[in-house]
Order: structure tokens, then sequence, then C-alpha cells
């Protein structure tokens, strides 16, 4: 659970856009789609794998 204080003199918009990006940060979307399945530990390897390949292939062809 996210709980922001309020500071002195601190606008509601202020507030919100801090809450905003706190949430972001501590990406609560992301974890809470990653953990609605099981994924088993071969595939999840597999696709870090997968997506370290690709990065790699990008750099490449960048230069």
């Amino acid at each position: 659970m996210l709980i922001l204080d309020r500071k002195d003199g601190e606008t509601i918009d202020r507030l919100l856009k801090r809450y905003k990006r706190k949430h972001r940060e501590i990406q609560v979307n992301k974890t809470l789609r990653r953990r609605k399945f099981f994924t088993k530990p071969s595939v999840q390897r597999r696709e870090e794998v997968l997506k370290a390949k690709y990065i790699q292939d990008k750099y490449r062809k960048e230069d």
C-alpha cells in the first residue's frame, strides 16, 4: 500500500503528481500482471535470454 504524507502548503495537484511518480517507480501494475499467472522458471529464464539477445542484436545494428 502506498501512503504519502501531505506537506505543508502542498496543493492537491502536486500531491497527486508525487503519488503517480511513486506508483510508477515501484511498478505496482507490472508486478500485479506478473503475479496473475504462474510462469515456470524455465520459461522465465528463456524469456530473459531472448530479451538479452534482442537487445544485443539491436545495439550491433546501430554500430
